[in-house]
């Protein structure tokens, strides 16, 4: 993109689209799926009707074309709080092919009350082309390479059809309604199609006598980072118009209802180096004046800070970069008309020339935005010497900003007074004296896992359960949340590949186009309730520690484990402690 876009990009927020509403979309055609059917499969198609359906466990991906093994669960039997979101899995397989296939969930009756059918959605898994992944899981992937089709995508269809010899999955998700009566209650989800007879999916769903708050109350530290020009390109709208931040709206919402704390902002263009599909644009315009003084306008900055807040994403701005990945600096030249880019080390003298003016007006920005007190500026894997240089700079000029560091040098230690710091997990050097530390100031601790981290992760390939998991790791080693690259930086299509030239497939979305969620968002939203819930209870039972001992010697257990290993059994383990934490719930 040219400077000369960028620029009108950033001035047009009110300029009309050309694009239709940013809600309608057409679906899609799935990719082939690569790998061969095996010969049992190729042999069981043969006995399988128009349409059948299985309960299935949503810890686990299956394949599209092998014929699944029929569960023995004939009821799928759920537990949740009062304002709890659960969520369970079937497939549908046809052999001959179904059409018009829809679901609908049934009203839920206890012997004493119910609850409408409208708390429930059954929606459709798409499958995309994946890595097929291993434990040699690197950052630099290169060209597209060895793949696999996995199902990923919660689409928001209402009618599907099935091709002959295809398994379709099934997500159901149950919002427990907060005033809901405690006891259990039963609903089916419907299947109907073309020509088949109607299935009937039997659920048994028992409302616990506890109340998880408002997802604007939840303590957990969720960082998701968001990526608005990747939005603006995968629905064709222009950069920044009213289009564009209606079309923002609805895909951060989701991110805001699963506790997101932190509004990803950028201060100049591309902070992350063009190792995106598509490069960052700035929300900040900077103008060097014909008198030699700078300008900025912080329109688009202002909007979305703005946006986010009213969606309930309000407690911290985290504003990329000082240090940008490739250190490059673009300004509009008001005496030439037109734009400059330059490279700006931290080691330049240009650094704090460039930096020095900006910092001082942000800061008086900010002041009279009301939100200096909640701003960061962050940098994303840095070095210590590089963070030195900016830390000194902000001393200088705007002492009153925070800063926000994702850390794999142990930087920490180096620089005491990182705000929010978020340490790799691979290399799990942080200590319970210095995550307490840290908390006595009021610092936010987290973790996150990236590319290089095979087990376990959020790849497109991973088992869902991963994505749960992670969060287990927050609670049992007590830090405050999780970090993670990223919301919504999509591939080309991601909904058909998720594949991209660099990173492991999926590592840098959580949610696709059109605000259609994965599974692993949806199980990552899980892990993040279950935090809540453990910490509910621990206040619940705080003078009476005997209650809680079973979860807590069990938690203790898997914080002296090593989560990278794979060869744990931490599937077993996670289950025992949702198990735990359930009858906890109950007294």
């Amino acid at each position: 993109m040219s400077m000369k876009r960028i620029f009108i990009s950033l001035v047009a927020i009110m300029a009309v689209s050309c694009m239709s509403d940013s809600s309608k979309f057409v679906t899609f055609t799935e990719a082939d799926d690569p790998t061969p059917v095996s010969e049992a499969s190729q042999s069981a198609w043969k006995s399988v009707g128009r349409l059948e359906a299985t309960w299935a466990s949503a810890d686990s991906l299956y394949s599209r074309s092998e014929v699944p093994v029929k569960s023995d669960c004939k009821t799928m039997v759920l537990s949740g709080w009062k304002g709890e979101r659960v969520s369970a899995q079937f497939l549908l397989y046809t052999g001959t092919g179904a059409d018009g296939v829809k679901c609908t969930v049934n009203d839920f009756k206890s012997e004493s009350s119910s609850m409408p059918s409208e708390i429930a959605q059954a929606r459709f898994v798409r499958y995309t082309l994946a890595d097929v992944g291993g434990p040699d899981c690197r950052c630099e992937r290169g060209p597209l390479h060895a793949h696999q089709l996995v199902p990923d995508m919660i689409d928001s269809l209402k009618v599907f059809n099935m091709d002959s010899r295809t398994v379709r999955p099934v997500w159901v998700t149950i919002n427990i309604p907060e005033n809901a009566k405690p006891g259990v209650y039963k609903t089916e989800v419907v299947v109907k199609a073309k020509g088949a007879a109607k299935i009937a999916m039997p659920v048994q769903l028992e409302v616990i006598d506890q109340i998880l708050p408002d997802y604007t109350e939840w303590a957990f530290h969720l960082d998701l980072w968001q990526h608005p020009s990747a939005v603006a390109r995968a629905l064709n709208l222009d950069m920044w118009s009213d289009e564009h931040f209606e079309a923002l709206k609805q895909h951060m919402k989701p991110l805001a209802e699963a506790g997101q704390k932190v509004i990803t902002t950028t201060l100049n263009r591309d902070p992350w180096g063009s190792q995106c599909f598509d490069d960052y644009e700035s929300m900040i315009i900077w103008t060097e004046k014909v008198d030699g003084t700078w300008a900025f306008d912080y329109t688009v900055f202002d909007k979305y800070v703005e946006m986010m807040m009213e969606l309930g994403v309000k407690k911290q701005i985290n504003c990329y970069s000082m240090l940008p990945w490739n250190y490059r600096l673009a300004w509009y030249v008001e005496k030439t008309n037109s734009f400059r880019e330059t490279t700006c080390h931290p080691t330049s003298d240009i650094f704090e020339k460039m930096w020095g003016p900006f910092l001082t007006d942000f800061v008086k920005h900010l002041t009279e935005k009301g939100w200096l007190e909640i701003t960061n500026i962050a940098a994303d894997e840095r070095s210590p010497e590089e963070m030195a240089e900016v830390i000194r700079i902000m001393d200088k000029y705007a002492p009153q900003l925070g800063f926000a560091m994702a850390d794999n040098h142990a930087s920490f230690r180096r620089f005491p007074n990182v705000k929010d710091c978020c340490v790799a997990q691979r290399q799990d050097y942080m200590t319970q004296d210095e995550i307490d530390e840290r908390r006595a100031k009021g610092y936010v601790t987290t973790f996150y896992v990236c590319c290089s981290t095979f087990f376990p992760n959020c790849f497109t390939y991973s088992q869902p359960w991963e994505s749960e998991l992670l969060n287990w790791h927050a609670i049992s080693k007590d830090y405050d949340g999780q970090l993670r690259w990223a919301y919504n930086s999509w591939p080309h299509r991601p909904e058909y590949d998720s594949r991209f030239r660099r990173w492991g497939s999926g590592d840098t979305y959580q949610m696709y186009p059109y605000a259609r969620p994965s599974m692993r968002f949806e199980r990552l939203v899980d892990g993040v309730e279950a935090f809540e819930k453990v910490r509910i209870m621990r206040m619940k039972h705080a003078d009476n520690p005997e209650v809680l001992a079973p979860l807590e010697a069990h938690l203790d257990k898997m914080a002296s484990l090593k989560l990278s290993d794979p060869t744990l059994p931490w599937h077993e383990m996670m289950q025992e402690a949702v198990r735990l934490l359930d009858e906890l719930s109950r007294k």
